[in-house]
């Protein structure tokens, strides 16, 4: 089931995060080194098992929106550098913890790192990769990059109990499901867009557009996110399409179907969800409930929505190659249903 957009201004060039790549390259090759030499240990299962999450494939944006927001207003040191890959050993640790939490067997196409070490060493090296983030920071010498990360952590942990004690639960709310992402998956985007120019030194109106860019880009990615598992592809998703669905997780599309739907189709909602009866046929009836409840055009624009705070969030800074790439990223993450 594919999804279009309309893409505004009557624009027809699609998004690219390749501005932000090219950008970023140089730095973004010194985050590689640095991720390979802070992911070696001693005890061999650590490198082999952060390394098969590491070289997977991920676009590692989070990182480049850390150099970036550095170097758009001047900065040529290494912290930016060190915090990048914080960021990046960060998000790395989460989807090691989030594939034990959820029982995921398949990340980014390749078999989860659960599946092939276990549970326990899954667990165990994304906390060795947090602890390396933290040491890191540390480096730095920032107590402001540091407060900022560190809070993220807090935060993000927060989000996965509150996500447990929503799963599965069908009168979960649309703004229960927002606390969740904004704490899960958009507050490692605010963090990263925020200490960029906490290292180059702006100043605190700067901080916050920049906090604000990152923020409400992650949640639109989030929920772009939860669009392609109902109506994308698996070689785009990583994943099969409809894992949210057989996994019983509470996303956008499905909040709203389940409410806008009658007694009846509640009752499937309820059963497929709760009761785990989430095979092939019930997927194929989601997919018709969430299209006939436009749960997926409804959600590309919340998605929208958010975009668009994000694009005025750096509306008052001035214009430059880095400010441009930052705002291309906002259609790229929206784009992805198109």
């Amino acid at each position: 089931m594919g999804v279009v957009i309309p893409l505004e201004d009557g624009k027809n060039k699609q998004a690219s995060v390749k501005p932000l790549v090219d950008l970023t390259k140089a730095d973004m090759e010194r985050v590689n080194q640095l991720i390979l030499s802070k992911a070696g240990s001693d005890v061999q299962m650590i490198p082999e098992v952060a390394n098969h999450l590491i070289s997977s494939g991920g676009k590692r944006l989070r990182p480049m929106l850390t150099l970036a927001s550095a170097a758009m207003f001047g900065f040529t040191g290494d912290a930016h550098v060190k915090l990048a890959t914080s960021v990046e050993f960060m998000h790395t640790a989460t989807l090691l913890h989030d594939d034990v939490v959820d029982e995921s067997d398949l990340r980014r196409g390749k078999s989860t790192a659960r599946t092939i070490w276990g549970n326990q060493a899954s667990v165990l090296v994304g906390d060795f990769l947090l602890g390396q983030a933290f040491r890191m920071m540390v480096d730095v010498g920032s107590l402001e990059a540091l407060d900022v990360l560190s809070t993220a952590a807090s935060v993000i942990a927060e989000g996965e109990v509150l996500q447990l004690s929503v799963a599965k639960n069908m009168e979960t709310t649309e703004d229960d499901y927002l606390s969740v992402i904004r704490a899960k998956t958009a507050a490692l985007f605010a963090a990263a867009a925020e200490v960029g120019p906490i290292v180059a030194g702006t100043d605190k109106a700067t901080r916050n557009a920049l906090k604000s860019y990152g923020m409400n880009l992650g949640l639109a990615f989030q929920l772009v996110d939860d669009v392609l598992d109902y109506g994308g592809k698996a070689a785009d998703l990583g994943k099969n399409v409809g894992d949210d669905f057989r996994e019983g997780k509470i996303t956008l599309p499905v909040i709203l179907s389940y409410r806008r739907g009658t007694p009846e189709e509640r009752s499937f909602w309820r059963d497929a969800i709760e009761n785990g009866e989430s095979d092939d046929r019930n997927l194929e009836k989601a997919m018709g409930l969430i299209t006939r409840y436009n749960g997926l055009t409804d959600t590309i624009a919340r998605a929208q929505h958010y975009g668009t705070i994000a694009r005025d969030a750096l509306a008052p800074l001035p214009q430059s190659p880095w400010k441009a790439a930052l705002l291309e990223v906002i259609d790229f993450c929206i784009e992805r249903v198109s």
